[in-house]
């Protein structure tokens, strides 16, 4: 009970005195915008005893698209306490009670998938991200595992970035595509088995408040954040060949990592 009193009052510390400067932030177009949310999140991480683990290292180049597998809320706060970042996300988040305002404090893009008339506009919000030197971050599945694997990649999805290269006017350029993988290896202090990974998984109908609070209540989780050989996405390339090869190259890095392995070098 002491755990969960202090790691709340941390949380509501952190959130009262980062979110104005963050508002400000986007508000005014200001370089906290891409530093407070860094910080936001690496305070999240320490307070709920998340310990990241993190090999390889993100590409330096923009413009840059990342993809990822996606197993908890967590991941936003492993992600961005290790680059600022701002993500692809569905609509509801925007409409969530304080977890909206945090994705849209961080200038998250919100997909409708449900209104393709709306595609254009969320790639000209993903190419202004791009172009202005923001990583995107884009879950690759569409929805969130049990951890113990990765499930398929959306084409569509990732082919928003040529689209969005595209729709900003650059036919000629291109944009670097990483791979990423998450993968929830610990738990106090003890490998993650398969049997007890929805420790930190949260997906399927399972609900947020409750999940978070066995997180709070239990912490000393253990994630290993893998960064894959970047790859290179122009107006030649195929989205349905490059969401095949990026969840091999996820999919293999994320196996590595639950059995403890250091990932190897991709193989071109």
């Amino acid at each position: 009970m002491l755990r969960l009193a202090v790691t709340g009052a941390g949380f509501a510390v952190a959130t009262a005195a980062l979110l104005p400067v963050q508002w400000l932030s986007v508000r005014y177009g200001l370089p906290l915008r891409r530093l407070v949310p860094l910080l936001f999140h690496r305070i999240v991480c320490l307070l709920f005893d998340v310990r990241v683990r993190e090999i390889g290292v993100p590409a330096t180049q923009r413009p840059l698209l990342i993809v990822a597998n996606h197993v908890s809320w967590l991941d936003i706060s492993v992600i961005t306490s290790r680059l600022p970042v701002v993500f692809v996300a569905k609509h509801e988040i925007a409409s969530w009670p304080l977890f909206g305002l945090f994705a849209k404090l961080q200038r998250s893009v919100f997909v409708d998938r449900s209104r393709r008339q709306k595609t254009r506009d969320v790639n000209a919000e993903i190419a202004a991200r791009l172009t202005e030197g923001d990583p995107v971050v884009l879950f690759g599945e569409g929805t969130s595992s049990d951890g113990n694997r990765v499930l398929p990649f959306r084409s569509a999805l990732i082919g928003a970035a040529g689209d969005a290269l595209a729709q900003a006017g650059d036919e000629t350029g291109s944009v670097l595509v990483q791979p990423l993988s998450l993968a929830y290896t610990g738990f106090q202090g003890l490998p993650l088995g398969r049997q007890h990974r929805p420790v930190a998984a949260w997906y399927g109908a399972s609900d947020l408040l409750p999940h978070l609070l066995r997180v709070w209540r239990h912490g000393a989780i253990d994630v290993t954040v893998t960064w894959g050989e970047p790859l290179r996405w122009d107006t030649t390339s195929n989205r349905k060949a490059m969401a095949r090869l990026l969840e091999t190259r996820v999919r293999r890095l994320t196996a590595e990592a639950l059995r403890g392995r250091a990932a190897p070098q991709d193989r071109r």
